[in-house]
């Protein structure tokens, strides 16, 4: 197995970034078909995502985002692509592009 790992500061507070990784999930599945589970926290909140081909977790702040995740067999040949693309995606969420 491959892993992605991405982490990004933001200033956005936590009620807006909660916002852009609800938006973020649901992109994701109407995309590529990944399902999710939101949890939210007072302080944290953990967005599951799991689907074609990649397993992991984002970790919702007030200041920052932490993507963790893992890339199965087919999916881990495109890790570059994806990674790509996924640091592009957070970039725009926070403003750092």
């Amino acid at each position: 197995m491959s892993d992605i790992q991405i982490d990004r500061a933001h200033t956005l507070g936590l009620p807006t970034a909660r916002h852009h990784a609800r938006q973020w999930a649901d992109k994701a599945h109407a995309k590529f078909g990944v399902e999710s589970r939101y949890e939210e926290g007072a302080e944290r909140d953990v967005l599951h995502f799991s689907g074609n081909g990649i397993d992991g977790q984002l970790q919702v702040t007030a200041t920052a985002l932490q993507l963790r995740a893992s890339l199965g067999f087919l999916a881990a040949m495109f890790k570059d692509q994806i990674q790509a693309k996924l640091n592009a995606q957070f970039d725009e969420i926070t403003g750092t592009a």
